[in-house]
C-alpha cells in the first residue's frame, strides 16, 4: 500500500514517457525496452499510463471512503445512541441502501447525469456506508449503558460532547478498519465503471478505462489489459490486507 501511494505523489516524475503521446511505430508493441510494459492500439506507453492513472484511482477511492465513512459514523452514531424511532428510521433506510445493487445504482445516476470524478466519488462514497453505520451502531449500543456515560450525563454533559468526547474515541478502531476495506471496495468499483465507460473519462487514464482499451486484442495484446488489471488487484488486495492486520491489531482476545 505504501508503494502504491509513493508512485501516486511522485507519478509525473517516474513516468517514462507522456501518458497521452502517440507512438505510431510502435503500436501494440510488446513488453521490451523501452516499452517495458509495452504499448497500446494509439503507441501509448502502458507503464507510464498506469503510473499517471495511480493518483486518480487511488484518490476516487480514498475520498469516497471518507464521503461513507463520514455519512456510516453520523447514521450509526446517531442511530446507536439515540435509539428508538431514531434507530428504527435510520436502519431502515440502511436496509433500503443495501437492498439497492450498488454497482447498478452507480450506473444509472452516471448514465443520467454525466460521468465525472466528484459524481463518482459522491455516488461510490453515497452507496457505500451502511457496512459502517451498522458497525457503529452496534459499538454505541454497547457503550451507551456503561458507567462513564452515566458520569457524563450526570455531570451535565450534552449528548453532542457525550458522542464527541466519550463514545466516537473509542470506536476510532472499528472506523479505521472499516475505511481501510472501503477504499479497496471503491477502487474495485471505480475500475468497473470506468471500465464501462461511465468512470474516469479519456483522455485522463485510470486503471479501469486502460482495462478497456485492452478488451478488443486480448487474443493478440494481452498486456495492455494485463498490467492495469493487476494493478487493481494488487491495490485492493493491499487495502484488504492491511484491514485484516488493523482488526487483528485492534482486536484484544488475540493479545492474551
Amino acid at each position: 500500500m505504501a508503494v502504491f501511494f509513493a508512485v501516486a505523489l511522485a507519478a509525473p516524475r517516474l513516468a517514462p514517457f507522456r501518458p497521452d503521446a502517440p507512438h505510431v511505430l510502435a503500436i501494440l508493441h510488446p513488453p521490451a525496452w523501452p516499452y517495458l510494459l509495452g504499448t497500446d492500439n494509439l503507441g501509448r506507453d502502458i507503464l507510464s499510463r498506469i503510473i499517471i492513472a495511480s493518483p486518480v484511482s487511488l484518490a476516487i477511492g480514498t475520498l469516497s471512503m471518507l464521503v461513507s465513512v463520514v455519512v456510516g459514523v453520523f447514521v450509526g452514531a446517531s442511530a446507536g445512541y439515540f435509539g428508538g424511532p431514531v434507530d428504527a428510521v435510520l436502519m431502515r433506510l440502511t436496509d433500503i441502501v443495501l437492498a439497492v445493487p450498488v454497482f447498478f445504482l452507480a450506473v444509472a445516476f452516471l448514465a443520467l447525469f454525466g460521468p465525472s470524478v466528484p459524481g463518482l466519488i459522491l455516488i461510490i462514497g453515497l452507496t457505500a456506508w451502511p457496512p459502517t453505520a451498522r458497525l457503529v451502531r452496534a459499538e454505541f449500543q454497547s457503550l451507551r449503558g456503561r458507567e462513564f456515560i452515566a458520569a457524563a450525563r450526570a455531570t451535565g454533559g450534552s449528548n453532542g460532547r457525550i458522542i464527541a468526547r466519550h463514545l466516537l474515541p473509542n470506536v476510532v478502531p472499528v472506523i479505521v478498519i472499516s475505511a481501510t476495506l472501503r477504499v479497496g471496495l471503491a477502487i474495485l468499483t471505480e475500475a468497473g465503471l470506468s471500465f464501462l465507460g461511465l468512470g474516469v473519462q479519456p483522455p485522463q487514464p485510470s486503471w479501469g478505462n486502460i482495462i478497456a482499451d485492452g478488451r478488443e486484442y486480448l487474443a493478440t495484446a494481452w498486456w495492455v489489459s494485463l498490467f492495469p488489471g493487476l494493478c487493481v488487484f494488487l491495490a485492493v488486495m493491499a487495502f484488504n490486507l492491511v484491514g485484516d492486520g488493523l482488526r487483528d491489531a485492534f482486536d484484544p482476545r488475540l493479545q492474551l
